[in-house]
């Protein structure tokens, strides 16, 4: 029996290694967005909560925390209540198996690309039943529009991965990262690391694809009706997938944990600073985009994911395919 309590204890632990980070993490990365965006406008961004505006996101967490939470008297409560829970913790357990290094995963799965596409598919539920159970017209519009918009998106980076998956011949994770050894995917795939990062910003609901919050047209979208935490969680769930999507966009294109060339100093870097510098970089890439470019219509942004990039990426699993059978390179796995 006391094994049995120390095997829980353990997993605990583990899992609250990983969640206190990721947490942290979005915290920090709310003020290098804010810093990115104020970089690019020439503005100063977050500098008076502490040293250059650390502090900023802390300040707008405690402000969250002691603002009064509304519940509109003709909403579903449940549902209302539950949609911020479940769009949180769909954002938080698909990091569970994100490996930072070989060893330094909390669950090596072997379909762990699986597991990840299927919770971020699930992500669309937190915010449709907060749309809907709102009993908005403007958050009900805005839980429709990113309905359609995640998964028109999710089609094209399930086609994505795909050509991924032909040259490694694993859904593992860590095995993915391990046949970037001699040449980052990005390099051969780069059509597809474009597509895929234009695709996890309409899959995020970011600039230049946040319809479904539209504050000119939609007030604030899906979460017009929600304040105190329960805002807060929304916008924790929407930078912890944001997060993700990076973390994704730099195991299958960007080699990982792998530094880019085995040389000093460059092979002394611990492997996790590594994936953590290329998460960097990629959200870095998502910052200026919601600097730099207008927002689309819906209908540019729907004839986008059907009509270009759905094409696209499906040629290129043909040609991806040739080319690994025709020089007998495709993986025995």
């Amino acid at each position: 029996m006391l094994e049995y309590i120390n095997i829980f204890f353990f997993e605990i632990y583990k899992i609250l290694f990983l969640l206190i980070p990721v947490l942290v993490s979005v915290a920090m990365i709310v003020w290098l967005d804010r810093r990115v965006w104020a970089f690019v406008q020439k503005r100063r961004g977050p500098n008076v909560v502490g040293p250059f505006g650390l502090l900023q996101s802390l300040a707008d967490g405690l402000k969250y925390v002691f603002k009064e939470i509304i519940i509109p008297a003709s909403s579903n409560k449940i549902i209302f209540i539950l949609a911020p829970i479940v769009t949180m913790t769909l954002a938080l357990i698909a990091w569970s198996v994100i490996p930072f290094s070989e060893t330094l995963v909390l669950a090596d799965i072997n379909v762990g690309i699986l597991y990840l596409f299927a919770v971020s598919s699930l992500g669309v539920y937190g915010i449709i039943m907060g749309g809907w159970a709102s009993n908005s017209k403007y958050s009900f519009l805005g839980a429709i529009r990113s309905a359609a918009q995640m998964v028109s998106y999710e089609v094209s980076i399930g086609v994505i991965i795909i050509n991924v998956l032909l040259c490694v011949g694993s859904l593992n994770l860590s095995d993915i990262v391990k046949a970037q050894q001699n040449i980052w995917f990005v390099i051969p795939l780069f059509p597809m690391f474009v597509i895929f990062f234009i695709s996890a910003l309409a899959e995020t609901n970011r600039p230049p694809f946040d319809l479904p919050e539209a504050e000119a047209e939609l007030v604030a979208g899906y979460q017009t009706e929600y304040s105190g935490m329960m805002y807060a969680m929304f916008w924790l769930g929407e930078y912890a997938n944001i997060l993700l999507m990076c973390a994704m966009g730099s195991i299958l294109f960007l080699g990982g944990w792998l530094s880019p060339v085995d040389l000093f100093p460059f092979n002394i870097i611990p492997g996790p600073l590594w994936l953590i510098f290329k998460i960097l970089l990629l959200f870095i890439l998502f910052a200026l985009v919601k600097a730099i470019v207008p927002r689309y219509r819906y209908d540019q942004l729907m004839r986008i994911g059907w009509k270009i990039f759905l094409p696209l990426s499906l040629i290129w699993v043909v040609l991806t395919a040739g080319y690994l059978l025709y020089f007998d390179l495709l993986p025995m796995n």
